[in-house]
């Protein structure tokens, strides 16, 4: 009996046994054009064994590094994307480079304070006044979100005022809807809907109504 032990080390454990075969094989033929075409057929069969990778843009590229990462990369084939080395695939990438901007603002992020500088340094009054109105829709969004409540204008008024010290005020009223915002009285719940409250919906309501209704009625036995 063959133990797992005794046999030699699988390159990818995705693709099984016998593909590491094959990419072996492969490794064997002296012919390269025999070798090229048969390490298309292992290029195939992947993608057969491997569907998720079909998700992936430019999967095929992704295939062939596997098949030269199989064969430890001694496999002498043509490929249509550039061959990969041993000292390149493991490479590791640059740490990212983590922003440590303080933000001043903490509770409306740091996109905000990016656009304020950016209404602060424009020049033309119409667009400057674009972007305090833009600002006091998305400070009062923001409040709605975090706090579940709507808030005045004058608080969004003189928090703008404070950060801009006085440099952006906005002319219009942003309108928020807020979740739990109520109805008009025409509509009241009914068995978990919204329904009209209004009886002139409701083809002339009351006993006229009813009448109507009931005026093209035939029994039926």
């Amino acid at each position: 009996m063959e133990y797992n032990t005794a046999r030699s080390i699988m390159g990818m454990r995705e693709y099984g046994r016998h593909v590491q075969r094959m990419v072996d094989h492969l490794m064997t033929i002296e012919d390269k054009s025999k070798r090229q075409e048969q390490a298309q057929v292992v290029i195939e069969l992947m993608g057969f064994l491997n569907p998720s990778l079909k998700n992936i843009e430019d999967y095929k590229h992704k295939l062939w590094d596997h098949l030269f990462f199989m064969s430890n990369f001694k496999l002498d084939v043509d490929s249509p994307y550039p061959v990969p080395t041993k000292e390149t695939y493991k490479q590791k990438p640059d740490p990212l480079p983590y922003p440590k901007r303080k933000i001043k603002y903490a509770h409306l992020g740091k996109n905000l304070e990016l656009v304020i500088d950016k209404a602060m340094a424009e020049t033309d009054e119409e667009k400057k006044a674009g972007f305090a109105n833009s600002i006091a829709h998305y400070m009062k969004l923001a409040y709605s979100n975090w706090h579940k409540e709507l808030v005045q204008d004058d608080a969004i008024r003189n928090e703008l005022n404070a950060i801009t010290g006085g440099g952006l005020e906005f002319s219009n009223t942003p309108y928020i809807k807020h979740r739990n915002q109520n109805f008009g009285d025409d509509y009241r719940p009914a068995g978990g809907r919204w329904q009209n409250n209004n009886r002139n919906n409701r083809g002339g309501g009351g006993a006229g109504g009813r009448n109507n209704n009931n005026r093209n009625f035939k029994k039926r036995y």
